[in-house]
């Protein structure tokens, strides 16, 4: 099956129903998308498929073929997703970093989505979990990011 991840054409041979989230880290070893629940509710496993933040530990990747998938590793290759990284440093967002990705790619595609979002828009779209409680910081780092 082939993938395109960050405008790249990868060849996997995997079964079609496995995670998506297992075809990045372990087939292709990119592990900056985390593995945080496993069914889908926390949002560490989040990527971007075709633009829209998608949860990836559930998602069978013969769903994903033919789409365009931007992991962590390149978000910052979007000039959306380099002011949003930018504001997380400056907010200094995360705590100990683990959901940062996925939190991220969901505010990167909130902003592709709403330029200028609402704190409602920000609250309805900012979903994934952040177990060291840096809601506040993150809401921030959305608004900054929004601005630049």
């Amino acid at each position: 099956m082939d993938l395109k991840i960050n405008g790249q054409t990868h060849r996997v041979e995997v079964e079609p129903d496995t995670p998506l989230l297992w075809v990045l880290r372990d087939t292709l070893g990119m592990t900056g998308t985390k593995y945080g629940c496993g069914v889908a509710q926390c949002g560490a496993c989040t990527v971007l498929v075709d633009g829209v933040a998608t949860r990836t530990c559930v998602l069978p990747v013969e769903a994903v073929a033919g789409s365009e998938i931007t992991t962590i590793e390149a978000i910052e290759s979007d000039p959306v997703g380099k002011r949003v990284v930018a504001a997380w440093i400056d907010k200094q967002a995360p705590q100990c970093g683990y959901c940062q990705s996925g939190q991220v790619m969901a505010a990167t595609a909130l902003l592709k989505e709403v330029p200028q979002p609402s704190d409602e828009d920000i609250a309805a779209a900012m979903t994934n979990l952040c177990r060291c409680g840096t809601y506040n910081a993150i809401t921030a780092a959305v608004r900054q990011a929004a601005k630049a």
